[in-house]
């Protein structure tokens, strides 16, 4: 999950709510890595290059967060989700500053939990 280009996205398109799919194929992972911000040129930041050369030069900075080996597969509960997801997905709320309205848990219709309604 790369979150600088994440929030740049929220920011130039007014996104309200984000929608997490397969969170089921994170499963048995034992690290879940976030890239949070970029070294460039030997600075870090947390804007995203413009241009091909600049990404070239750009090195990722990931905070990392505990995996988790229970299965996920279908899960259309909040609460039934292992810890570890959960901890995982508020913290990618946060740090996007935008809220997740819906999660997947596979890759069909009924797999899927909204948390809010995207389009109320």
């Amino acid at each position: 999950m790369d979150i600088v280009a994440l929030k740049r996205a929220v920011a130039i398109n007014g996104i309200s709510g984000l929608c997490i799919t397969k969170l089921d194929v994170l499963d048995g992972m034992e690290k879940l890595k976030v890239c949070i911000a970029y070294e460039y040129n030997g600075k870090r930041t947390e804007y995203a290059p413009l241009d091909a050369q600049g990404w070239e030069d750009c090195t990722p900075v990931y905070l990392e967060f505990p995996g988790w080996s229970e299965n996920t597969h279908g899960i259309t509960n909040w609460d039934e989700l292992p810890p570890a997801a959960r901890a995982y997905l508020r913290s990618l709320e946060e740090l996007a500053g935008c809220p997740i309205s819906i999660v997947s848990t596979g890759p069909d219709r009924d797999h899927t939990m909204v948390l809010q309604d995207p389009f109320a």
